[in-house]
């Protein structure tokens, strides 16, 4: 399957609209490219508010082993706890802009059958060590991608006209500048960042754990660089984002690893990326470099390095915001105000 067409005419007249309110053209910056591209993607000219469902997957990452996080693997499945209670921030988030949240299971190590509040759909208990081996056998790598699909599907037959992919994964940022170099071309000093708060000694060992795992895979093709340098949250997004775009929905990608999952779905269909919008620049190395690949310009910049569609979900009041204005404001015709050109 491929993406879905974009609606380029209904596009052309939404900016026609737009140039009609009652404020200088141009006046609303940005709010009003966002207008117009919610109009090409919804195929209306006056897109409807936005119903957002926020999907965080979860796994854990053998190449925590080669000491590369400032926290345990066990943090994982503990936030995952806290996730299930409505405790972390993308909870507070997800209430706070009106967004449906699920948590999923893909593959942390420790067993949650017993939490509530959680999808269990584990594919294994952590991937392998991305240094040594690859991350996922073949068909691990496309069973998580599957998930990530099926989720998006359900959220979509569900309503939801938005989507948001969060991640939780101690040990995702190396397997996300993995990714990032891999697709970019960027070394990984240019890359590779303090991820959850290593101090600067870490940082170069986690860069030549990157650099390893880039010669281990070396010459492979880009089709395989998912299986052998992602994780099994980081392929379930990217599923997550393919079904979107196939489906026609709309995504808001996050920071570091929403967009290695960004990169990641791309490889596999070129056109995901039109039903993509970027969030916020992360604080993380490199993360600028991906959303550049991906030809994606961030709306907002707050030093945010938190993952779990945090970012993505901040700016759902902003994007609700940019399509009302476009949708209620009075036309200098129907105003009875004299347009500039009038």
């Amino acid at each position: 399957m491929t993406s879905a067409p974009l609606h380029m005419e209904i596009e052309k007249e939404a900016r026609t609209h737009q140039d009609s309110l009652t404020k200088p053209r141009g006046a609303l910056g940005r709010l009003e490219d966002v207008a117009c591209w919610f109009a090409a993607r919804q195929g209306k000219v006056t897109p409807d508010p936005l119903k957002a469902h926020i999907a965080v997957f979860a796994a854990d990452h053998g190449v925590v082993e080669e000491g590369v996080s400032a926290y345990p693997s066990v943090v994982t499945g503990e936030m995952v706890k806290n996730f299930a209670r409505g405790g972390a921030a993308i909870n507070v988030l997800a209430r706070q802009c009106g967004a449906s949240l699920s948590v999923v299971d893909v593959g942390v190590i420790p067993d949650l059958s017993n939490i509530e509040g959680i999808e269990h759909q584990k594919v294994r208990k952590g991937t392998a060590n991305l240094l040594r081996e690859a991350a996922m056998t073949p068909a691990e790598c496309e069973a998580a991608i599957s998930i990530g699909r099926s989720v998006a599907m359900r959220a979509i037959a569900a309503g939801s006209n938005l989507l948001i992919a969060g991640d939780m994964g101690i040990g995702n940022t190396t397997a996300s500048a993995c990714i990032i170099c891999s697709c970019t071309g960027a070394s990984p000093e240019m890359v590779v960042g303090f991820g959850t708060g290593i101090e600067h000694a870490a940082r170069r060992h986690k860069i030549d754990v990157v650099k390893g795992a880039l010669a281990r895979v070396a010459g492979r093709p880009k089709s395989e660089l998912l299986q052998h340098l992602g994780g099994l949250e980081i392929a379930a997004m990217a599923g997550f984002y393919l079904q979107a775009a196939e489906s026609g929905v709309p995504v808001v990608i996050d920071g570091f690893i929403a967009s290695a999952a960004a990169l990641a779905a791309r490889i596999i269909d070129p056109a995901a990326s039109d039903w993509m919008l970027a969030s916020h620049t992360s604080h993380e190395n490199g993360h600028t470099l991906a959303l550049a690949e991906l030809g994606l310009s961030a709306l907002i910049d707050f030093e945010m390095r938190l993952g779990e569609g945090s970012g993505a979900a901040l700016i759902v009041p902003l994007l609700q915001s940019a399509i009302a204005l476009h949708n209620g404001m009075a036309t200098f015709e129907s105003a009875g105000v004299t347009d500039k050109d009038g």
